[in-house]
């Protein structure tokens, strides 16, 4: 996989996980816990996006 594609999946990862998070605040029963992991998912990811840009 090369290192385009590669950023593209994962950006498509930090979308989904986006929409999720925005799906689950706005739910008035969200599990605070999924959405605290969620979240860190998707800073994970955002950072790994960013690490991997750079070069």
């Amino acid at each position: 996989m090369s290192l385009s594609s590669h950023l593209q999946e994962l950006k498509k990862k930090h979308q989904h996980l986006s929409e999720h998070v925005e799906s689950l605040q706005r739910s008035p029963a969200s599990d605070d816990l999924e959405l605290a992991k969620l979240k860190k998912q998707k800073l994970m990811l955002k950072e790994e996006i960013t690490r991997l840009s750079a070069h």
